[in-house]
């Protein structure tokens, strides 16, 4: 490891399970990478609701990896384990990365990071990796969007709702967004939405039956599950196809399987931490191959919403738990960029 590095380094820490108020700053030992491992010094750390979850005790980082919350980063590369090119110290990068990233110092494998291009900053730069990863993987691998569908996105003005619906639109689908205020709404149209549902004041199923003539969207991306399952199923063309990401509104759903056999829907899902290094680094490098090149020309950035020092990480986690933001919250860890 390079002797210029220091020896410890400001970081987040769960004191217990709990609310936003166990988050504290303490100092920890800088981690040593591995073979085939890489130390980025962090500029800005992504927050997400997973973080959220790990903070309340439901979400435990995978074995082996840091308790410190945090699952994307944006910084350089200053030190690297066995195995590893040299050639990559010095690269600023955004990385996903199983855990520890509210801190000065973190650990990434180089498949998993991404080049940070001229012209995008270090905070959107952070703001990236998890919401594109989670999209890509969910609308575009596992739900087999094709240009010209129409996508329902439930959530449409957090952190992957902007991301869901900025994405949709650079690869040609329709997209229709559910919201819970007009306010949000309007957000989500400007973002660039098609059409949003305020799911406090309508009836999603009814609204997206009405928008598409009858025939139903061919693609939910669902972070409620709970009733919400049946309904989507509802508004879901023939052949249409439901993702389901998280679990807002509960994990247990009743569905009319009947209903579902007669117009040959699928429901399926998935997580993104648990994956393996080896699928994490093919989905970071299709990302690169297909999606890249409009974040490089600038024509695909993240909805930023607020950002917080990495002592306000309780504060950052408040907002999000109280559904005040639009798009995506990040920690200002370097103050670089």
């Amino acid at each position: 490891m390079a002797t210029a590095l220091p020896m410890t380094m400001r970081a987040v820490e769960i004191a217990e399970p709990g609310g936003p108020d166990v988050l504290r700053c303490v100092d920890r030992d800088l981690p040593r990478p591995g073979p085939g491992e890489v130390l980025i010094r962090v500029s800005h750390a992504g927050v997400n609701r997973p973080d959220c979850l790990q903070r309340a005790g439901h979400y435990p980082p995978p074995d082996g990896a840091s308790d410190i919350p945090g699952l994307e980063i944006a910084g350089e590369i200053v030190a690297r384990g066995d195995g590893v090119d040299a050639g990559e110290l010095g690269k600023r990068v955004c990385a996903l990365v199983n855990a520890g990233g509210y801190a000065e110092y973190c650990l990434a494998r180089p498949e998993h990071c991404l080049p940070v291009p001229d012209g995008l900053s270090m905070a959107e730069a952070a703001a990236i990796p998890e919401t594109l990863c989670t999209v890509w993987h969910n609308v575009f691998q596992r739900g087999y969007a094709r240009d010209g569908e129409v996508l329902l996105v439930h959530g449409g003005t957090s952190g992957i709702g902007t991301m869901a619906i900025k994405l949709a639109k650079l690869f040609g689908l329709d997209v229709i967004v559910t919201c819970g205020s007009d306010a949000k709404c309007d957000a989500a149209r400007e973002i660039g939405a098609d059409h949003a549902i305020n799911y406090k004041t309508e009836d999603f199923a009814q609204r997206v039956r009405d928008i598409t003539g009858g025939r139903g969207c061919d693609l939910v991306l669902d972070m409620v599950a709970g009733e919400y399952t049946q309904r989507n199923l509802d508004c879901l063309a023939e052949d249409g196809r439901i993702v389901v990401i998280a679990t807002l509104g509960g994990a247990k759903s009743t569905v009319n399987i009947i209903k579902l056999m007669m117009k040959r829907q699928s429901i399926t899902g998935s997580t993104l931490r648990a994956r393996s290094d080896v699928f994490k680094g093919m989905l970071a490098d299709e990302l690169f191959r297909e999606v890249w090149p409009s974040v490089e020309a600038g024509e695909l950035r993240p909805c930023m919403d607020r950002t917080f020092a990495l002592e306000e990480a309780a504060a950052a986690h408040a907002r999000m738990e109280a559904r005040e933001h639009i798009g995506k919250i990040v920690l200002d860890v370097g103050g670089d960029g």
